[in-house]
């Protein structure tokens, strides 16, 4: 079955050449598109799309406020959204993980690279360009957490410390299989172990958790 997606973004051309390289990809659909953050979260709300992607900049609503209202901490059946914009910044990127963007991509990073966060978040996973991902997260070390960090409800284990830190290094599942020596599925069960004991809805915010603990140093 294809991914269903809804583009936002409040240019026309970017618009039509985001929908045109999606919908070029032979499991990628694209459903719906809106020009600005309201009408996106009322097209997804109602679409229900496996995978929203939104730009930041975009009036009435901007994409991370469309994201928050769609995938935020206080939302029961959230929606994975992934942000693309044209400005590499720190601020952004921070907002938009705190908000629960699954993924973060600058408009220039190419038809591959867009396709693997769809896929990426539609797999409940995260894709983050690599170009900033080891900058961005540090910016969660310098910066410090919103709150304190939570305290995982149970010791982590020596292979899920080694997990945690692929993951924060923006490692996918099939990299950290190769890197550690061990299975796909084995991965996935100490993705799952990892996100019940830090209380985390996907591998973004164990990333942060990393961050934030020092466990991982940018």
């Amino acid at each position: 079955m294809s991914i269903r997606v809804i583009v936002a973004d409040d240019q026309e051309i970017v618009r039509t050449g985001l929908t045109m390289i999606l919908d070029a990809q032979p499991d990628i659909e694209v459903i719906g598109a809106a020009a600005d953050g309201r009408r996106a979260v009322e097209l997804a709300r109602r679409l229900r799309p496996d995978v929203c992607l939104f730009d930041i900049r975009m009036p009435v609503l901007d994409g991370i406020e469309a994201t928050r209202s769609l995938a935020g901490p206080e939302v029961d059946d959230p929606l994975p959204v992934v942000v693309i914009t044209t400005f590499d910044l720190d601020e952004y990127v921070y907002a938009a993980l705190r908000a629960g963007a699954r993924g973060f991509l600058l408009k220039n990073a190419g038809a591959a690279l867009l396709s693997q966060a769809i896929h990426a978040a539609a797999n409940g996973d995260a894709l983050i360009a690599p170009s900033i991902t080891a900058r961005l997260l540090g910016t969660f070390a310098r910066t410090g957490p919103a709150a304190p960090p939570v305290q995982p409800i149970e010791a982590l284990t020596d292979r899920e410390e080694q997990i945690l830190a692929t993951v924060a290094r923006g490692r996918t599942n099939s990299e950290i299989a190769d890197e550690l020596h061990i299975s796909l599925s084995t991965v996935k069960s100490h993705l799952t172990s990892l996100m019940a004991k830090l209380g985390a809805r996907n591998r973004v915010e164990i990333a942060m958790w990393a961050y934030e603990t020092n466990r991982v140093k940018s």
